[in-house]
């Protein structure tokens, strides 16, 4: 049986992806602001990245549930891992609007062209959180193809994550669990 990793561990795990999240998108930032490629190019690099970050999320929300389900972990546990996933999902998809805004101005409708950098980036992680929560006010929208296809995603995960694994997760343990036979 697999031993779950203590918390000490997954703080240091999760703080890291965090610095990661940040990293990739300062590099992206970095490859457009050293003009390496034009708008359309960088949007699809960004794209990319938004993909390549659904596809670690979803497999990494999965090996969550999988890990819960099989060390029996609290319920408290599991929604303390979740909403740490759930936060770096927000911040990872409001940075790639934020790269996208910059490469393609109006990539997003109502993001004031005169804001600074940190009133940009808190617009788009507003706009995240949004989205992810499914609340989804309507005041930002995205505008271009490459905008609403990295939407797109973070809406699919967020349901994912949301629906999925939060609201059954009790349900969805029982079902997982490896059943031990009876003794006759």
């Amino acid at each position: 049986m697999k031993k779950e990793p203590g918390i000490a561990a997954q703080i240091i795990r999760q703080g890291g992806e965090v610095v990661v999240i940040v990293l990739v998108a300062a590099g992206l930032q970095s490859l457009w602001n050293g003009h390496w490629l034009g708008a359309q190019a960088f949007c699809l690099v960004v794209l990319l990245a938004a993909f390549a970050k659904t596809v670690f999320f979803f497999v990494e929300n999965l090996q969550h549930i999988l890990m819960a389900t099989q060390d029996d972990m609290p319920y408290h546990r599991v929604l303390g891992l979740m909403g740490v996933n759930m936060a770096q999902i927000t911040l990872a998809f409001a940075l790639d609007y934020w790269c996208l805004e910059t490469a393609e101005p109006a990539s997003f409708s109502e993001i004031n062209p005169e804001w600074n950098q940190a009133e940009q980036v808190f617009e788009f992680f507003f706009f995240s959180v949004l989205n992810f929560s499914f609340f989804g006010f309507g005041d930002v929208t995205p505008q271009t193809i490459p905008a609403k296809l990295v939407t797109m995603m973070e809406v699919l995960l967020g349901f994912f994550t949301v629906i999925f694994l939060l609201s059954d997760f009790v349900s969805l343990k029982d079902s997982l669990r490896i059943r031990k036979p009876k003794d006759d």
